[in-house]
């Protein structure tokens, strides 16, 4: 198979020097990307620069990207070519910055443009806009492959986090989801839209369970 995997966080900018990102390490992303490649799949990895993962990389190609706007316009170009199967892991910024303000001692709003915003003016109020969401466009740029997504979620239960894989697979038009984080539990849930989900309790197993799912797609070409 030819496969994308995408691994590790974006970051937005705040200023000239700052920077918002969130904790994902990459280590999930790179370590499918290193089971794909040493079971002889032509395996690109998408990774994050900020990542923090210190395991071995083994895809063919390692590509690093910076902003979620970044990371778009490199699976775009990456789509002019074939592929068979892609695996977004990447935890994308849910946020970005929008105007910032400073406030004086006396309640007035100024709004800082550029550069790196000096601590010695005192309180900053920021603005918070939500970012495009990529896993929304891939079937637009990967119309014949199999896309598996990733929902990491926090609060809530088990049950709770299959759904919400589940309306991303209806949502986003994607073949699979896999579900975890503390609302899931331990292991790892492989949602698909034609059957019940799939429990998995650790990476290897989950990451077999992958490559049967994705394989068929390369003889069907």
């Amino acid at each position: 198979m030819r496969c994308i995997v995408t691994a590790g966080p974006t970051f937005e900018p705040l200023d000239a020097v700052r920077r918002l990102t969130n904790f994902s390490t990459g280590r999930l992303g790179c370590e499918l990307a290193n089971f794909l490649s040493d079971r002889g799949h032509e395996t690109t990895l998408l990774l994050g620069q900020p990542a923090t993962y210190p395991g071995p990389q083994r895809a063919r190609q390692i590509t690093t990207f910076t902003t979620t706007a970044d990371l778009r316009a490199r699976l775009q170009a990456l789509a002019a070519r074939p592929v068979d199967a892609l695996f977004h892991a990447a935890a994308v910024s849910d946020f970005g910055f929008g105007k910032v303000w400073h406030r004086s001692a006396q309640g007035e709003m100024t709004e800082l443009k550029a550069g790196k915003f000096g601590t010695r003016q005192g309180a900053l109020l920021a603005e918070l806009v939500p970012t495009p969401k990529i896993i929304a466009e891939l079937r637009q740029w990967f119309p014949g492959a199999r896309i598996v997504g990733w929902k990491y979620e926090v609060d809530g239960t088990r049950e709770a986090a299959v759904r919400l894989a589940r309306r991303q697979l209806a949502e986003c038009r994607t073949d699979a989801c896999v579900a975890n984080g503390p609302a899931y539990g331990p292991g790892f849930g492989l949602v698909t839209a034609d059957g019940p989900a799939a429990h998995f309790a650790t990476r290897p197993a989950l990451f077999a369970a992958l490559e049967s799912y994705c394989a068929p797609m390369e003889d069907g070409r």
